[in-house]
């Protein structure tokens, strides 16, 4: 039985603000290191300062964010250390949780040739990075190992700012789908192993670039 549901449940207020904070952050209109001022960002948002405390404290769980006792809540500063130590994370997760998984369905086939043509179309980063994690989370869908899909699904929102960021900088919108599309042909004709170490390949193919730019980042900083 697949993990990921077919329909979405309804997120409750904290759960959406969480998700437009995590788009202002991907966006740049939060920046790494600034601090939330929570009475104007309440008034911002429409919302009382409650719910919004709650989205900044799930931020805060899965780490785009730290809360510093008597200063208050502040987006993460985007660090070489953390990019190495999260970097590695998901080449491991993934293949294991696609193992468990088993060959997809002739429907999740589908869908996966699907996304790749939308996330191949698509004309910004941010939707490419969006459609690529529903093409990722797709690919593992028939995994039961709910503990092994949340540790991905964490991991994917950690590293996500990273790889928005040095887009939204370097001015980048490109993503490895060749690699999804080996990974199916793969699939299809029932050779696991490469397809997992395919997908291995796929999910460490941004770190040089990414650590290159996180060291200019650096420089200019400091």
């Amino acid at each position: 039985m697949p993990l990921i549901p077919t329909t979405k449940p309804r997120l409750n207020i904290s759960q959406q603000l969480a998700n437009s904070l995590r788009d202002m952050i991907f966006e740049g209109d939060l920046g790494a290191g600034e601090r939330i001022n929570e009475v104007h960002l309440s008034e911002a948002l429409g919302v009382s300062r409650t719910p919004l405390r709650e989205a900044l404290t799930l931020l805060v769980a899965e780490e785009a964010m730290i809360n510093i006792p008597r200063r208050g809540f502040f987006v993460r500063e985007l660090t070489r250390r953390e990019f190495e130590d999260l970097y590695p994370i998901r080449s491991i997760l993934d293949p294991e949780a696609l193992r468990l998984s088993g060959i997809p369905s002739v429907g999740s086939f589908a869908t996966l040739e699907r996304l790749n043509v939308e996330i191949r179309d698509a004309t910004d980063m941010k939707t490419r990075v969006s459609l690529d994690d529903a093409w990722h989370l797709e690919l593992v869908s028939g995994c039961e190992n709910q503990i092994l899909i949340g540790l991905i699904m964490n991991f994917m929102n950690r590293f996500r700012r990273y790889g928005l960021a040095f887009a939204r900088e370097r001015k980048v919108i490109e993503t490895a789908n060749q690699e999804h599309v080996e990974i199916i042909h793969a699939l299809r004709a029932d050779e696991m192993d490469e397809a997992c170490e395919t997908l291995r390949k796929n999910l460490t193919s941004n770190k040089d670039p990414i650590l290159a730019w996180l060291d200019e980042r650096q420089d200019l900083e400091g």
